[in-house]
């Protein structure tokens, strides 16, 4: 599913229209995405978790030339589902 398609298919079930609702999936992105850069967790009761965790720095190597490399520490974005969306997917 694309997002041009989730935005129709929202603006549809909530009845508004699509240009409305994209305005509201793009900010909700955007407060997402506020919300992890300053290091914060976003909560959805039911669905899940998004949240900021450190990857240690490590040893790899470039596969074209084989030679070994330092890759860098850094913050990555996660998603932990929440129960709510575990049992729907289960079934």
């Amino acid at each position: 599913m694309t997002k041009a398609d989730l935005i129709k298919r929202v603006a549809r079930e909530v009845e508004m229209s699509i240009a409305k609702t994209g305005a509201v999936l793009n900010a909700f992105v955007d407060h997402l995405t506020d919300v992890l850069k300053k290091g914060d967790k976003l909560m959805l009761p039911g669905f899940g978790t998004f949240h900021v965790v450190k990857r240690a720095g490590r040893t790899g190597y470039n596969p074209q030339t084989k030679s070994r490399m330092k890759i860098a520490a850094k913050r990555v974005p996660k998603f932990r589902p929440g129960s709510g969306l575990r049992k729907v997917i289960s079934r």
